[in-house]
């Protein structure tokens, strides 16, 4: 019996396992596995950082010697020395350029790949950005249908109630109309009896007219009070129906919303745009962890835009250092090889017949054309002043990003406290006004007027959260500080 039992839990335990580990596989939910997914297979990312290896490999090609020079002659009839035939000539040669060419040339790509590695990192920042955010857009869509189709069973409610009175007020109409006609009809047979007694016929006759006038007064005064709440009460059902369906229509529109959110939510992800997207439940309110102030500090110190123009200015002073060396005589040392043949008439000393020459040389380049080098100094100089111009520019409009991040961080901190209570008023006072409308001493135009606030604040709620959230993304985003590195 013992190892039935334990066989049973061991069953039990094996398959609970897979089921958690099936279920953690199918609802990928978390952000931060999106974030992990957009860094590893975002085409916008990769490339950045393709073009990041590529200019590593400037490196070597510019901090190389340039290639030596091998000459080769051969004669083809050998000519005639004093002491022997010339039958083949061979040079090698080798230029270096002016001290400091190469480590500039160096210093300029290294600079260069610096640069590339820092707009590699601010397009992972803005990917993770643009991630977080639509994540946050979709949050608000779900929210929004959720609330809505929540609000659509209120609205059913409430039709139930305002129909209960409907199929109600009829009968109680017609229950006092008949009340009413009995007590008419009793009133003027009893004043025709008296009348009969005690007056003339005429004076019989007037007053039963005058009986017979009221009974028709007050039959007509029920009817139309009997008359009057049953269109109200259909008025209410149809307003109701109506409200009913405005919401399945928003519903239908925020789906095909919520898909194209998906869609572009996947891309970002490149993946295929139908893959399905999940949400949390209900999402925590961000925290910043820093002051407004060291957030600008961070910004201007550590954002990759204004590291990758930095890197750009000083790789632009090296070009200029080297610039400016190339104007410089190259020098060349080499070699001569003579192949000599022996002759049969030496005409000088016989030890050197035949005997191959050997002519080191020096070779050096005359730059006596100025104008090319002066040319790229002044070029090397304009673009050192129009990236000085653009890393301002750059830091204004960061510091123009910084304020609007700001101001939806505060605006959003502010209505998360605001729409909080107000919901919790409205949800209250909607709670109050069902119960007063099905004893009928509420209009069903106050219940649908508190239902919308209620509905508008519970949205704005969700709304006021994911947009402090997607604030708190932005300033981060803007200071190079990202959940992932």
């Amino acid at each position: 019996m013992k190892t039935i039992t334990y066989k049973k839990l061991l069953i039990t335990f094996i398959a609970l396992s897979s089921w958690i580990v099936v279920n953690s596989q199918q609802y990928p939910d978390s952000l931060l596995r999106y974030l992990e997914i957009a860094a590893k297979n975002n085409p916008g990312v990769l490339q950045k950082f393709s073009e990041y290896q590529a200019a590593l490999q400037k490196i070597p090609q510019v901090g190389s010697l340039p290639d030596p020079e091998l000459s080769a002659g051969v004669f083809l009839s050998p000519m005639e020395l004093v002491s022997g035939n010339q039958v083949a000539d061979l040079r090698l040669m080798q230029m270096f350029p002016w001290f400091g060419v190469i480590k500039n040339a160096k210093d300029e790509m290294s600079l260069m790949a610096k640069a590339k590695f820092e707009l590699f990192h601010d397009v992972k920042l803005q990917v993770f950005y643009d991630v977080q955010r639509n994540w946050y857009d979709l949050y608000k869509i779900q929210k929004e249908i959720s609330i809505s189709e929540k609000n659509i069973e209120i609205l059913k409610i409430i039709e139930r109630l305002a129909m209960v009175k409907f199929k109600a007020a009829p009968s109680d109409g017609s229950g006092s109309a008949s009340s009413s006609q009995k007590v008419s009809s009793g009133s003027a047979q009893n004043s025709i009896a008296g009348s009969s007694e005690m007056q003339p016929m005429g004076s019989v006759q007037s007053n039963s007219g005058s009986s017979v006038q009221n009974q028709a007064s007050a039959s007509m005064q029920t009817d139309q009070m009997s008359t009057s709440s049953g269109n109200s009460g259909l008025t209410d059902i149809y307003r109701i129906q109506i409200e009913t369906g405005d919401l399945e229509n928003s519903i239908a529109l925020m789906k095909n919303q919520r898909s194209t959110i998906i869609a572009r939510f996947n891309t970002y992800l490149n993946r295929p745009v139908t893959s399905p997207v999940f949400t949390v439940e209900n999402i925590s309110v961000d925290s910043l962890d820093l002051s407004l102030i060291a957030v600008s500090d961070s910004m201007l110190k550590n954002n990759p835009m204004l590291g990758m123009l930095e890197y750009e200015r000083q790789s632009i002073e090296a070009r200029k250092k080297m610039v400016s060396r190339m104007g410089y005589p190259m020098m060349g040392l080499g070699i001569s090889y003579s192949l000599i043949s022996k002759t049969q008439y030496p005409m000088g000393t016989a030890s050197m017949n035949g005997k191959d020459m050997i002519m080191p040389m020096v070779v050096f380049t005359l730059p006596v054309y100025r104008k090319k080098y002066t040319a790229m100094q002044n070029e090397a100089e304009l673009m050192k002043t129009a990236t000085s111009q653009k890393y301002q520019a750059t830091s204004n409009s960061l510091q123009v990003e910084y304020y609007q991040a700001v101001q939806l961080y505060q605006d959003a901190q502010r209505r998360i406290k605001l729409y909080d209570n107000q919901y919790q008023l409205a949800s209250k006072s909607l709670a109050l006004m069902l119960k007063s409308f099905s004893v009928s001493n509420s209009a069903l135009t106050d219940v649908l007027r508190v239902r919308q606030q209620t509905l508008d604040y519970e949205l704005k709620q969700v709304e006021a959260v994911a947009d402090f959230n997607t604030a708190i993304a932005w300033l981060k985003r803007l200071m190079a500080n990202s959940q992932i590195q």
